[in-house]
């Protein structure tokens, strides 16, 4: 996520089909005991929001599942609401975290 906060991709970096364009990515790393996905968005200029991290167990191929998709969808939308109060510049932080 450091490459996203410096306004660059990492080289694993790919587009999460479905959420309508590139402002949400996923990064998928292999290791010996599994498959593991970050899921993030630089869809807000206020800041990167990481939606979610999660080890795919599914050998039904590489598509998401469906749940995680519900849980990456649910966060974007918190997210976006989170970005419209930090443009507002909000004054109450713990406000916004109770939300959260």
């Amino acid at each position: 996520m450091h490459f996203a906060q410096l306004g660059e991709q990492h080289d694993a970096a790919k587009i999460l089909k479905g959420f309508g364009g590139a402002g949400v990515l996923e990064i998928i790393e292999d290791y010996a005991d599994g498959t593991y996905r970050a899921v993030y968005t630089v869809k807000f200029a206020q800041a990167v929001f990481v939606l979610h991290c999660f080890q795919k167990k599914s050998k039904r191929g590489i598509a998401t599942p469906r749940r995680d998709l519900e849980i990456i969808q649910g966060r974007l939308k918190l997210a976006e609401e989170f970005a419209k109060e930090l443009a507002l510049g909000s004054s109450n932080p713990s406000e916004r975290a109770g939300r959260a």
